[in-house]
């Protein structure tokens, strides 16, 4: 009697149980018709180890430099400006992901008070997504909280505290099931782990961030854990951009960035479906290498990109700022406007004689200079309540987040 057939089967039984460890297993949760399976991912770190090597190997060491390359570049301009627009892009590509439609152009009108004919519902939304992400960087720098679940609760209590969301328990872990796609468990694309295995697979996430089995490569880390929140998602609502927030946290509490100058979102929406394949692939075969690859292509991608940014921004504002130089005895009181610009993009002239402290007749002709040497552009038509648009800033921050739209597989994979 042949042998063959029995060795085939212990193989392939040997592969199932290396696989189940290494990615966890799907749990049948009922019976009958209505029943699904939920699934239960396996502790990090993986097991067996990640084979960080060949081309994989390069692939990382391809992304830290690009994000290495972003820090330095960053130190070119001033953080706290660079940081306001870098966030406030992160948080509508974010937002975008999950179904808004505010442009970042709708976002800084909201926050400049000036709303007509901005979808407001949605634009609250990606202003409550900023709100979040700048707690957390406070919370971070003044060593109030460490990134831990209690900060990660937090965050979502921030982003959801408001608005039509704010029914869906925030800063709460889930007490009920949730799924992705379809209608119900039943035909679900993927089932997240039923609520008493929440916590168990969370305490193991922090520990993991924390360090507790051993070091692992930032960048290693950073993508292991965004997956691995991505798949227990531990809230009713908010975990895409819960998720997407903790890889620029982690990048700045391990020393990668000086802030988070990084929008991940980007890529994700752009490349949406090879995004969810990636992370399932994780779930059904235990493929890690196969998502960190997806992962450090990303990260290099989105770093290249936001470097260009930086300094694009950083020869646009040294060419402008000659311009204002020029002005003469006026000068003085348009460079003090031109800064504020630098910052916020779209500047009323209340709003800019509220922040030089200049008289609003001289911040209302500095910001009229400009708009004679091509600076600013006036953008209301209006005698009153006028508002001026530092017109080439918000080209340069908006030239990358037109994205392609979704394909039909990625549009039916509901994130919540």
């Amino acid at each position: 009697m042949s042998t063959f057939p029995l060795i085939t089967e212990m193989l392939i039984k040997s592969l199932e149980y290396v696989v189940s460890k290494r990615a966890g297993e799907f749990i049948r949760q009922q019976s009958g018709p209505d029943g699904f399976s939920a699934f239960v991912p396996a502790p990090l770190p993986p097991s067996p180890p990640i084979r960080l090597d060949g081309e994989l190997s390069k692939q990382h060491e391809s992304a830290a430099y690009a994000v290495g390359r972003l820090q330095g570049a960053s130190e070119r301009l001033d953080p706290a400006r660079l940081l306001y627009m870098y966030i406030r892009k992160e948080a509508v590509l974010s937002s975008q992901i999950e179904g808004t439609q505010s442009t970042l152009s709708d976002l800084l009108k909201y926050e400049n008070s000036a709303i007509p004919g901005t979808p407001v519902d949605d634009v609250e939304e990606v202003s409550r997504t900023v709100k979040a992400l700048l707690y957390a960087i406070r919370e971070i720098e003044d060593g109030s909280l460490p990134l831990s679940l209690r900060l990660i609760r937090n965050i979502h209590r921030v982003l959801l505290e408001d608005g039509r969301r704010s029914r869906r328990t925030p800063g709460e872990f889930r007490r009920s099931q949730n799924w992705l796609g379809g209608n119900k468990p039943g035909n679900a694309i993927f089932v997240p782990p039923p609520t008493h295995e929440i916590l168990p697979a969370l305490d193991n996430l922090e520990k993991f961030l924390h360090d507790e089995y051993g070091s692992t490569p930032i960048l290693v880390k950073a993508g292991l854990i965004h997956a691995q929140f991505e798949t227990i998602h531990p809230f009713l609502d908010g975990n895409g951009r819960v998720g997407r927030m903790l890889i620029s946290l982690i990048l700045v509490v391990e020393g990668m960035l000086a802030q988070p100058f990084f929008y991940i979102s980007l890529y994700f929406k752009q490349n949406r479906s090879d995004y969810y394949d990636a992370l399932q692939r994780v779930r059904t075969e235990g493929d890690w290498e196969g998502w960190l690859r997806f992962f450090f292509i990303a990260v290099e991608s989105v770093a290249i990109e936001a470097t260009t940014t930086a300094d694009a921004l950083f020869d646009l504002f040294s060419t402008d700022r000659k311009k204002v130089e020029a002005f003469g005895r006026a000068s003085s009181s348009a460079l003090k406007v031109f800064d504020l610009l630098k910052r916020r993009i779209f500047v009323s002239p209340t709003l800019a004689a509220d922040q030089t402290q200049l008289t609003w007749p001289t911040a209302l002709s500095s910001l009229e200079r400009m708009v004679k040497v091509g600076i600013v552009k006036e953008v209301t038509g209006k005698k009153r309540d006028r508002l001026f648009v530092y017109t080439r800033q918000l080209e340069i921050l908006d030239n990358s987040s037109t994205a392609s739209p979704a394909t039909p597989a990625a549009s039916n994979y509901a994130v919540n």
